[in-house]
């Protein structure tokens, strides 16, 4: 009988999961993201967010890294790079951000905060816009590349 139990409480503790500690830290739900910055606005959200970059684009020397192919979806979070962080990140790792970024997994600390939009046509602004989720980065220590 008392083999019985032994084997049993062997068996039952060799059922229980153990957690994977080298597994990666889970992304960040964009969604969930999105729609907090839209509660908060027009205040932001603190943090450290993670996310995987799919695409860059440069706009008046400010870098633009995209969670999505289409910086207009809505699914998408953008991180705005200011230009003395680009000049900062060259020095540093000696290539440019908009190429380096794009395929990695990134942790990026600051606020995130719902942008609005403006549409522009023939070179004047319109009563049209709509909005994206930005976080800001300022110093090459609020971005680090996880994978």
């Amino acid at each position: 009988m008392k083999y019985f139990l032994l084997v049993s409480m062997l068996v039952l503790s060799a059922c229980t999961m153990t957690p994977d500690i080298t597994a990666e830290p889970a992304s960040t739900d964009v969604m969930q993201l999105i729609e907090q910055t839209a509660v908060n606005a027009p205040k932001g959200v603190n943090g450290t967010f993670q996310f995987s970059i799919k695409a860059s684009g440069i706009k008046r020397k400010v870098v633009y890294l995209n969670t999505e192919l289409d910086y207009r979806d809505r699914r998408n979070i953008t991180v705005a790079l200011h230009p003395k962080t680009i000049a900062e990140f060259i020095k540093k790792y000696g290539t440019s951000p908009e190429s380096f970024f794009i395929n990695k997994n990134i942790a990026v600390t600051g606020e995130a905060k719902q942008t609005k939009i403006w549409f522009f046509s023939n070179g004047k602004r319109t009563d049209k816009y709509y909005f994206q989720t930005h976080i800001r980065v300022k110093s090459v220590k609020q971005i680090k590349v996880l994978s």
